[in-house]
């Protein structure tokens, strides 16, 4: 291609070009190792859904139901033993449970990266200033425009459609860990320092249980993108009920593809009243008693190095 091509008087950018060749030298570099990544992704998923759908259906919607009842209230695990029942009724449980290791997986690896990466953009402004366009290109790309590179790097199936959901899911995690740190009460973080906290423990004991509730809605945001883009995935072997949609979407088989749809529905419901259900003493008053707690905890410590 010539170098002084134009567009409607504009020089030519050929970024096409260039992030293939910069896919090009990734495979040729490191093809081996994003292949055992790759048998290793497969078989974790694999092994995942396997154990999902070990037990007889109706013993697992019992399982899951009970846990909902557990979490939430007996109105939830109702609700939940229905669904789960309908979606056994539909004969959609093992793509569900497949579906459930994928998006499970997915958001584990997202949060392990998330979480880490939204404290350190609380604490650090630079860092924050330079991950946030990472974030938004992340979030703001088309879901399917994530499926071609994975493909190119772990090739059709599980492994590329849960790198894609990795990949779309994340910048919730990291958006609201760090919004809900940065909302932490400042004076809070100053009784902290005076009951001579370590920053770390500052961390630990009072910003993190006062920001859970919307690290928490992260973790929802996390498990819902995970979830839809894995039906996505569908479309590059994903398996699960992304392959329910897909098959239906190929031959027009409205059926399937309403009852795939339905389960994915009864599934997402599920995980967010789940997850919206876990809480913990956050309140203010709370965090602080644990200070003081803390605080009398290492002077009786320190009471006790000297008197030895």
């Amino acid at each position: 291609m010539n170098a002084w091509e134009t567009v409607d008087g504009v020089p030519r950018i050929p970024i096409g070009d260039w992030s293939e060749s910069v896919f090009e030298w990734v495979l040729g570099r490191f093809g081996d190792f994003f292949d055992r990544l790759s048998d290793l992704i497969e078989s974790t998923v694999d092994g995942l859904a396997d154990l999902l759908n070990t037990p007889a259906p109706l013993a697992m919607v019992v399982i899951l139901s009970l846990l909902a009842w557990l979490v939430r209230d007996w109105k939830v695990g109702l609700g939940s033993l229905v669904g789960l029942t309908v979606v056994i009724g539909m004969g959609q449980w093992e793509p569900t449970m497949e579906t459930l290791a994928l998006v499970f997986f997915a958001t584990v690896v997202a949060l392990v990266i998330g979480v880490p990466v939204g404290i350190a953009a609380a604490r650090w402004s630079r860092f924050s200033r330079l991950v946030r366009p990472v974030l938004d290109l992340m979030q703001t790309m088309p879901a399917f425009v994530w499926l071609v590179p994975v493909v190119m790097l772990f090739g059709i199936g599980a492994p590329a459609g849960l790198v894609a959901t990795v990949i779309f899911a994340l910048p919730p995690g990291v958006r609201l860990t760090e919004l809900g740190i940065r909302q932490v009460d400042a004076e809070v973080v100053e009784a902290g320092h005076a009951f001579g906290a370590t920053p770390r423990q500052i961390l630990r004991e009072t910003q993190l249980p006062l920001a859970m509730p919307t690290v928490m809605a992260g973790v929802n945001q996390v498990i819902m993108l995970a979830l839809s883009m894995a039906v996505i995935a569908g479309l590059v072997g994903g398996g699960g009920l992304g392959s329910q949609v897909t098959t239906s979407i190929s031959r027009l088989d409205i059926g399937l593809g309403f009852e795939a749809g339905l389960s994915v529905v009864i599934l997402a419901i599920y995980l967010d009243r789940v997850t919206a259900s876990l809480s913990a003493d956050r309140s203010r008053a709370g965090v602080v008693r644990r200070l003081r707690a803390a605080a009398a905890a290492r002077a009786d410590a320190r009471a006790v190095a000297r008197a030895g």
